[in-house]
């Protein structure tokens, strides 16, 4: 896979009724994709030709298993994955950690990017093509302080990235990571940050994201920081 034309292109976004998911499905249905966007709670939205909103869990891995046959059936192939759906830890020191919601944290941000890049991969496989888009963070790269639960969940989907796009050198999929840095979305709406005002524009993110998956030359790890003040 050289230079991606994404003129109808299909892509599935987990999670992408909102934040970065639905910045990166605007971006890609401004170039001419055909975009499926995720949501785990009832579908409020009605779908459009170039936007499809279908409910799913990614939490639960017959529920992908369903989307991804569906996408085929409806297509005939998945063309871009994209592992967005996750969600966020407020700061606090280990001792105080809800071990329950710890629990939430890796089914939803650690089983349910594999449960999608297993989806994902057994039929790019098929088809010898495809693109896995797996959302890290920067938080892999600069531990910072009580924010151990979310960024061990993060480390857990580094760590997964890296093996399944070794497993799939030679395959005509590539596999993404994308480690971003902090976004303004609806992902902090429980607990601001402290800096949460210097956070940067996700739709921005999005555009860096796209173009990247696009160009010829694409990084396979892409960090996009926080711009240095």
């Amino acid at each position: 896979m050289n230079n991606m034309n994404l003129k109808d292109k299909i892509v599935v976004i987990t999670g992408g009724v909102s934040g970065l998911g639905r910045y990166m499905a605007e971006v890609f249905i401004s170039r001419g994709a055909i975009v499926i966007v995720t949501t785990h709670s009832e579908v409020s939205e009605a779908s459009t030709d170039k936007l499809i909103i279908m409910q799913s869990d990614i939490r639960n891995e017959d529920d992908v298993n369903k989307l991804a046959d569906e996408v085929v059936a409806k297509f005939g192939r998945t063309d871009i994955w994209v592992n967005n759906a996750g969600i966020w830890y407020p700061n606090m020191p280990i001792e105080e950690v809800d071990m329950n919601r710890a629990h939430d944290v890796f089914e939803t941000n650690v089983f349910g990017t594999m449960y999608g890049s297993r989806s994902a991969m057994i039929q790019m496989r098929k088809q010898q093509s495809g693109a896995i888009v797996n959302i890290v963070s920067t938080a892999v790269l600069k531990l910072r302080l009580m924010t151990s639960i979310y960024t061990a969940s993060k480390c857990a989907v580094d760590g997964f990235t890296k093996g399944l796009r070794m497993e799939l050198e030679g395959s005509g999929v590539k596999v993404f990571s994308i480690y971003p840095g902090g976004m303004k979305t609806n992902l902090f709406d429980e607990k601001k940050p402290a800096d949460f005002d210097d956070y940067m524009d996700p739709n921005d993110i999005a555009k860096k994201i796209v173009d990247n998956i696009e160009s010829e030359n694409g990084e396979l790890e892409l960090i996009i920081r926080r711009p240095k003040k």
